[in-house]
């Protein structure tokens, strides 16, 4: 019976899915892009500092090793041969940073990390300068802030008629981009100025990290990133498709450091140690565009949104760059072989989603697990007219304004817990209405469906009343591991390995459950002008920018102010009148 099972599998491909919080290993068929098995290690995140967050590199690394070297046991028990394994698929966090020495294959600093979830605008202008703690409910690695001051001396650099940097490479000024982050390093760490001027030191993302180390590291390793990862630096013209000169010199950054940029797929080179020696690493997508690509969005207008902490949109755009003028970034989406064409993709990003369902449970205490707020919601099933806007700390797309702060508007004497969690839910699905609604308005291509992925679809009531929001179907493959899927499906597909087809009619056909808008367009409508009217309450909290500044003055804000007074002054008439001494 082992027997059959090997003869019936075929060519099996690997994928390492390297995130913020942890390192897993998968492996598909390529045929039917079943899922075999994986295994996943959890990774630390280090706080040198409030408001610097951080990550080991040779962690990362070893938990990558451990990841393929129990899945592999894992395959052993199921009894399938892992010399099936053809090919192996790098998806990974982008922007991460990381600088190392080349002769001694040692990380000459920890990486430094990148949020969860992008500003699509410079995030100093986006989150008050003083909010160096992460909004309630959202991940530690939101900010990493210690670049914050270097993006402020860029700017002042910049014409304001010609914003080279955003038309090179589709990106604002941000702390959230690599470039920045690399040149923090070369201000602050002597080891990384002495490497350099040494020509020992090597720079890259995770992917480049993780291909490095595994194809030989100090012994022969290769320097390379693919170009969706390339596009995320803020060093790379996404027009020619190479380092620019003009870019590297106005952050200063020696161009021999950089490795080089490669398609998605492609062979880069073998694994040199392990259980897979041997095996070609041929795939590499930075995690959002791997998700575009498993979840097979290859056509101009097709689009997907991952549901996590935040949520991540990508819509393809074809062969063409379209540059947003509603606060989205302008992205490379893949390069799916060495000759074939690039696409491109715009990106727009919800900063609160399933931290919203988090606050509730953490801050609030109104749900014991993430799991119940679909429970809460089912016993009402409408939210009776409260609306509630997660705008923790501003908002962002497409809005990028830094004064709103959170609201929950519409209550009455009936609203009770349940009505606020499916107003919670709601929240999620009007956010991605409004980043759709501005990719339509960029790429003038309106959707016909959304494809999602991501823990928060296990949620059948937020995906239902995504559906009613957009008045769209919503489509979930029924297999939700769609980044993994997509760094294996490049790898598979790549020139020299070629067991993993990407034509349309060779793709398989994964099965996936749809979600139907279930009321009428006039209805969705009114329930969506009605969030408008309450994101526009939410404006205009944060007047100053000292009472976010750290201002001991508790008269920074008047009606702070004014409300304590006026409650002291109340307490004092009441113990006058009370008799107390």
């Amino acid at each position: 019976m082992a027997a059959a099972k090997k003869a019936v599998l075929g060519p099996l491909v690997g994928a390492v899915d390297q995130g913020t919080s942890s390192t897993r290993f998968l492996v598909f068929n390529s045929r039917t892009a079943e899922l075999l098995s994986h295994h996943q290690v959890e990774i630390k995140q280090e706080f040198p500092r409030e408001g610097w967050v951080e990550q080991d590199p040779k962690e990362i690394l070893q938990s990558v090793y451990e990841c393929i070297e129990k899945t592999c046991e894992k395959l052993g028990q199921l009894n399938i041969d892992i010399s099936n394994i053809k090919a192996i698929g790098v998806s990974n966090q982008r922007e991460t940073t990381v600088v190392w020495d080349k002769l001694t294959g040692e990380p000459l600093y920890n990486a430094v990390a990148a949020p969860v979830s992008p500003g699509p605008s410079d995030p100093v202008a986006a989150v008050p300068s003083g909010s160096a703690v992460p909004a309630a409910g959202t991940s530690s690695v939101w900010l990493d802030l210690r670049t914050q001051s270097t993006v402020e001396n860029l700017s002042k650099r910049i014409p304001g008629n010609n914003n080279f940097v955003k038309s090179k490479t589709g990106l604002p000024l941000s702390t959230y981009f690599s470039a920045v982050k690399l040149r923090w390093l070369l201000d602050n760490v002597r080891k990384v100025q002495k490497a350099v001027e040494e020509d020992r030191a090597l720079f890259g993302t995770i992917d480049s990290w993780l291909i490095w180390s595994l194809t030989g590291g100090a012994n022969g390793g290769v320097h390379c990133t693919d170009v969706t990862n390339a596009s995320r630096t803020m060093l790379f013209n996404i027009h020619s498709l190479e380092w620019d000169k003009e870019l590297c010199e106005f952050f200063e950054i020696p161009m021999k450091i950089l490795p080089n940029v490669r398609s998605s797929s492609e062979i880069y080179g073998l694994m040199k140690a392990g259980a897979l020696e041997g095996v070609p690493i041929s795939g590499c997508l930075g995690d959002q565009s791997a998700a575009l690509v498993g979840q097979m969005c290859f056509q101009d207008g097709e689009a997907k949104n991952t549901y996590g902490t935040g949520c991540f949109l990508l819509c393809n755009t074809g062969r063409k760059c379209v540059f947003s003028e509603h606060g989205l970034l302008t992205t490379v989406a893949y390069k799916l072989g060495r000759d074939k064409p690039v696409y491109y993709a715009l990106e727009g990003s919800v900063a609160i989603a399933g931290a919203v369902i988090r606050w509730l449970r953490d801050n609030l205490g109104i749900i014991k697990t993430s799991e119940e707020i679909e429970k809460l919601a089912k016993e009402v099933g409408t939210s009776y007219g409260c609306y509630f806007v997660p705008a923790f700390s501003g908002l962002y797309a497409p809005y990028w304004e830094p004064s709103a702060r959170g609201i929950i508007c519409g209550l009455t004497q009936f609203t009770n817990k349940c009505h606020i969690a499916f107003a919670a839910l709601e929240a999620v699905c009007f956010q991605t209405r409004e980043i759709l609604d501005a990719m339509n308005r960029d790429c003038g291509i309106p959707l016909s469906h959304l494809q999602v992925d991501g823990g928060m679809t296990n949620n059948k009531i937020l995906m239902q009343l995504q559906a009613d929001i957009l008045y769209i179907p919503v489509v979930k493959p029924s297999m939700p591991e769609t980044t993994a899927l997509g760094a294996a499906m490049a790898a598979g597909a790549a020139e020299g390995v070629g067991v993993w087809s990407l034509e349309p009619e060779d793709l398989s056909a994964v099965t996936m459950e749809r979600f139907e808008p279930q009321i009428n367009a006039e209805e969705s409508e009114i329930r969506y002008s009605t969030w408008k009217k309450a994101v526009m309450k939410s404006v205009g909290w944060v007047t100053t920018q000292s009472s976010e500044s750290g201002d001991p003055s508790i008269f920074c804000s008047l009606p702070l102010g004014f409300f304590i007074v006026s409650s002291m002054v109340m307490l004092i008439g009441a113990r006058y009148i009370s008799g107390i001494p």
